[in-house]
């Protein structure tokens, strides 16, 4: 029995690849597209630490491909499915919608019809804090009213959580829906404020920055997500469920500077703007939930996790 984790060459993905290596023993495939929305080359420097590991399967493929998908499911009989994999930023999605309909929402049914087809024991279904959207109660707990989607990236994300439920009360899927909040660490997107910052600042160019930088987002360590993401495998009290994986302090966006500043050595450059509508106010992270099925601890600060970013920066530029 193996573990699928679709996006897996993406930013969250290999460094979850690399802690199920850690942490199990099982085979793994690594599905990517290694579509161009950043990068390829990017995509395919993340997974060179792992590519030619004798548990690793690397493949290029689309899970949006219903025929593809059920060979895949079937050929290597998966114990876990992660699914990590989507059309990410919220900007772009404002212009671009079509797309994250069919990557977000029929790619993740692609991959229910084939866990329904080919059982697993625990289907995870990534899902973004972005469903939370305007009007959510702060700080954002699974079990409150949700709040209209600012950008059709948040609405597909909950299409898709929705659609993940549907399979598991029609067909009895052993699902679970994480939403992680704001990630951040070493191999963070490029298309992400904290690496458009962290360059610009570098470069002593101007930051484009969007409102006053009073918008809050709960910057949450890559390897406490991953950590979280691995306990949802095996949790009891789970399967059904939505749950929070954050840090549960989010900070300004101004704060923000100010640490990447202190970290470069260097001061930045600000252009403000007025605020986009698709950015939400405020990200914030109520963990109750997920400190209770998951056993699940904030363990990297962002005042140590931004140096350590700002280290790995300086070690890919330099």
């Amino acid at each position: 029995m193996s573990i699928l984790v679709t996006g897996g060459a993406g930013f969250i993905g290999s460094h979850l690849i690399e802690l199920l290596l850690k942490e199990t023993d099982s085979p793994i495939v690594c599905l990517d597209s290694f579509n161009d929305y950043y990068d390829p080359a990017l995509k395919r420097a993340n997974v060179s630490g792992f590519e030619n590991h004798p548990r690793v399967s690397v493949v290029e493929g689309d899970f949006c491909d219903f025929e593809a998908t059920e060979r895949l499911f079937a050929k290597h009989g998966f114990q876990y499915v992660l699914h990590l994999g989507a059309y990410a930023g919220v900007h772009y999605s404002v212009a671009n919608p079509a797309v994250y309909q069919r990557t977000n929402v029929g790619g993740t049914l692609s991959l229910l019809e084939a866990a329904r087809r080919h059982p697993v024991e625990r289907f995870l279904m990534t899902s973004s804090s972005t469903v939370y959207g305007n009007g959510a109660a702060v700080p954002f707990a699974e079990n409150a009213p949700l709040g209209v989607p600012a950008s059709p990236y948040g609405a597909t994300k909950r299409a898709a959580e929705v659609m993940t439920l549907t399979y598991h009360e029609l067909h009895g899927l052993p699902v679970v829906c994480l939403r992680p909040f704001s990630v951040y660490g070493p191999r963070l997107r490029p298309d992400l404020a904290m690496t458009i910052f962290t360059r610009l600042i570098d470069n002593d160019q101007e930051i484009t920055l969007y409102g006053d930088g009073s918008i809050r987002r709960d910057f949450t360590h890559i390897s406490d997500i991953c950590r979280g993401i691995v306990s949802a495998m095996t949790a009891k009290g789970v399967v059904g469920e939505e749950i929070n994986l954050g840090h549960s302090e989010p900070i300004e966006m101004r704060t923000l500077i100010g640490l990447l500043e202190d970290a470069l050595g260097k001061k930045a450059k600000i252009n403000q703007q007025p605020q986009r509508p698709e950015d939400l106010p405020v990200t914030f992270a109520d963990l109750s939930k997920a400190k209770r099925l998951l056993g699940y601890e904030v363990t990297v600060d962002i005042r140590d996790g931004i140096p350590e970013y700002v280290e790995w920066y300086k070690g890919i530029t330099s």
